[in-house]
Formats: C-alpha cells, structure tokens, sequence
C-alpha cells in the first residue's frame, strides 16, 4: 500500500511539493498555520506565481470540479500525525536579522509541533535548507518529544527548485538526494517508494549521510552564485580594457568544463535563496573552524552586491551626471523571469536607489507589480511597458522577461524623450535597438 504524505509548511517550496506528490498519485495532506493560505490553497489558488502550479494543485484539491481529491490542506497537528507516513517539512529557513547565520525557529517549530503528535511509525523527512549539523540534533530531538515506544525516523531530502521551473524540477528532478543514517534501511526504502516514477524516467538517487545531503544544496547554490559573480567580475574588466563580456562567456563556454549556463554578465543574482544561503554557509563554516574554506564567498558575495550599485552609476552618467528632474523607466521589479518573487530583487534595489537619488522611477514587471509596491510603495508604477517609459529620459532593463526582449524598438521609441537603454542583463538584441535609432549600452560591452 502507497504511503500517505503530509506536507509541513505550504509556501513556496511546499505548495509545490504537495501538489507534485499527489500528481504522482499519493494522497497528501498539507499543514500551515496561516489561515489565509489554507483556505486559498483549498480553493485551488496559489499565494504565488509559479507557471504551471496553480493548474496541477486544481488537478488534485479535493473538492474541486474534476479533481482526483488526492490533496487536502489543514491547521490541525494532531490530523497529520493521525493521516501520514511520510512528513515532508518544507518551511522557510531564512537569514537572521543582523547576521550572516541560518534562522532555524521555524524548522524547529514545525518539528516540535509534529512529534507529539507521531503515534504510528513515521518518517519525517526534511527538504528545507539547513546548516550542516542540523539534521543529527534534530533526529535527537524528535526523538525526545516523539510518544514514548514511537517508531519515527528522520532523513534529509533538500530541495532543488528553480522559480520559473519548479514543477519541472520537482516531478523531473536532474537528481535527488537523500541523507539516512542506515543507508538500505527502512528510510530509504521508502523515499525510493515515494520518488519511484521520477527514478524509474532517469532521475538519479543519491543516498548519503546526514552532514553530505545537508551540504549538497549550499554547495550548489555556492558555486552557482560564484560562476554568476565570476562573469560580472570579468564584466568589469572588460569595462577597463575595452573588451566584450558577451563575446568573453561565448568563447570560454564553449569549453564543456566551464560551460555556458550562468555566464551572463549583469546585475547580479538576487532572490530568497542563493544570497541567504551562502552567507548561512560561510557563518556555518566559521562555527566549525573551517571558515578559510569559504572566505571566497565573501568575494563573490562582494562582487554580486557591487553590480548594483555600477547599474546606478550608469544610468547616472547616462542622463548627464545627476537623477534630478530626470525620468528613469525600470522594466523588471523581480529577481528572475517567470516568478512574482521580489525578495533582494537586484532590479527593486537599482529602482529604489535611483528614486533615493531624486529620480523619477516607473517599473513595471509583468507578474511582480503587487509584491513590489508593497516594498516600494514610493515607487511609481505603469500597467505595461510603454507606460512605463513615457516620457522617460533613460530605460533600464533590469529582469530578462521574455515580453521585454520581443519588444519593438521602434514602436517604443515613440513614447520616450530620449532613446536610451541600458542592458543590465545583456539580454536585448543590442542591433535591433541601435537599428531602430536608440542608444544601447550594456554592462562590460564596448559602447558602440
């Protein structure tokens, strides 16, 4: 008999685990303690934009026309440890407030919350993000709580979604890893149960202990985040000696060691994951004596957090040497195409310290208009992008929307005082904007 699944925590990551799993046929219960997302959740309506979830969590929310009704949502503790065989916890682990370090309060809740509760033998796994070590003192204290005799195990699970792709990613994941403490025990026999359709397609399993499940998400995030700061690096030197950084990651891309993904020079990279989770990782290292490792991470983190305020700078020498009285046209508030995410948008950030300097900003983003007014609310904001560049003296393209890049030139050039885009993504075919009469310049591109 199939297990039944609970999902601890339905935001981001766990609204999407939830509906994935009943997609692949398991009945699933969902827990969060905010009202709010419960009943939305319920109603087959997601509290975020990521393409394609809305439509498989309708497929399978019971209650709903046509449903399998293989997935409901709860605040009551005690029915998910009546209901599950599998607890999945997915709640956030964000960075503490003045430190660099993980905040563990709401993974410890969420496990202090559900132990008393696990009468039947269980299997707690968790996917969130987590310093290495947390997995051990956790199984510890599952164990303290759990009711005396309890059958529960832990094993670690992290995730690897993408925003923009994160239904993909979780029922076609490229691999999944999973940290037990006996590896071919009971544990992994039943993650392999759970997980048996995107393995039995070629997904790859790899069993591990606790420290190397926990380090594999940090580690990918480290070194994707320092393949992104690598390119800007290199973005700058091109600046100095007058060189091409889109030319530059072409020709070293080519070499299957290095690769093309993430080699575009820009802004930086942003969002609640990679900033978080290498600072988490440097904090961590230090506590364990091994912070030599990973002091290129602060670098990298450097690097990232620079290309900001160089957009701003740019975009300053570009309407004369000062933002007052100029119009400043932002397209892109989110940290990344494809999600409604504002979370240490780079492109927010540029926006709001060009409005600080006496700016006259308008963004507009495509799915990230709410979300930024709520943390820019002094911003101004258009409802498409030629009202965003009415009258504006400068554009600035700041998030690598698809709308953005098939936009017409010349039709654009109607609306605006002076036409003049900069790039901060390298994404704009820079022929087709000079060709319709614009200046186009780019971040680490010889200006034409």
């Amino acid at each position: 008999m199939a297990p039944k699944i609970t999902v601890i925590g339905t935001g981001y990551l766990g609204a999407t685990h939830a509906a994935a799993m009943a997609e692949l046929g398991f009945e699933v219960l969902g827990l969060d303690v905010v009202p709010e997302k419960i009943e939305m959740l319920a109603a087959g309506r997601v509290p975020m934009y990521e393409p394609g979830l809305e439509e498989l969590l309708a497929r399978h929310v019971a209650g709903l026309p046509g449903s399998t009704g293989r997935l409901r949502f709860t605040m009551d503790w005690a029915e998910v440890g009546d209901f599950g065989d599998v607890h999945f916890v997915c709640v956030n682990t964000p960075q503490k407030h003045g430190e660099y370090a993980c905040d563990m309060s709401y993974v410890d809740a969420a496990m202090e919350s559900l132990a008393p509760h696990l009468t039947r033998p269980a299997l707690v796994v968790g996917k969130s993000t987590v310093p290495v070590g947390s997995a051990d003192r956790l199984a510890r204290r599952l164990a303290e709580l759990a009711p005396a005799g309890a059958d529960v195990e832990l094993a670690w699970n992290p995730e690897f979604l993408r925003e923009g792709f994160a239904v993909q990613d979780t029922l076609h994941p490229d691999r999944i890893v999973v940290g037990v403490r006996e590896p071919g025990g009971n544990a992994e026999k039943q993650l392999r149960e759970v997980y048996a359709t995107p393995v039995g397609e070629g997904s790859p399993l790899v069993v591990t202990d606790f420290p190397t499940a926990e380090l594999v998400k940090t580690a990918a995030n480290s070194f994707l985040a320092t393949k992104i700061s690598f390119i800007n690096a290199m973005a700058e030197v091109c600046e100095a000696a007058g060189g091409d950084v889109v030319k530059l990651a072409e020709a070293i891309g080519h070499d299957e060691r290095i690769g093309s993904k993430f080699l575009r020079a820009g802004i930086g990279f942003g969002g609640g994951c990679l900033p978080k989770d290498i600072r988490a990782f440097m904090a961590r290292a230090g506590e364990l004596g091994a912070d030599q490792a990973l002091t290129f991470l602060r670098e990298v983190d450097s690097i990232n957090m620079r290309r900001r305020g160089h957009m701003v700078e740019l975009a300053r020498e570009a309407v004369g040497g000062s933002f007052l009285g100029k119009r400043v046209a932002v397209l892109g508030a989110t940290f990344k195409p494809d999600s409604d995410d504002v979370r240490d948008s780079p492109a927010l950030n540029v926006a709001g310290q060009i409005h600080l300097q006496g700016g006259q900003v308008t963004v507009y983003d495509p799915k990230g208009m709410e979300n930024a007014r709520r943390v820019f609310p002094t911003l101004a904001y258009a409802e498409s992008a030629r009202a965003a560049v009415e009258g504006a003296d400068v554009v600035l393209h700041l998030t690598e929307w698809r709308e953005f890049r098939e936009l017409d030139p010349a039709e654009l050039g109607t609306a605006v005082a002076d036409r003049l885009i900069l790039d901060g993504r390298n994404a704009l075919d820079a022929e087709a904007w000079r060709a319709a009469g614009w200046t186009y310049r780019a971040m680490g591109r010889p200006r034409a």
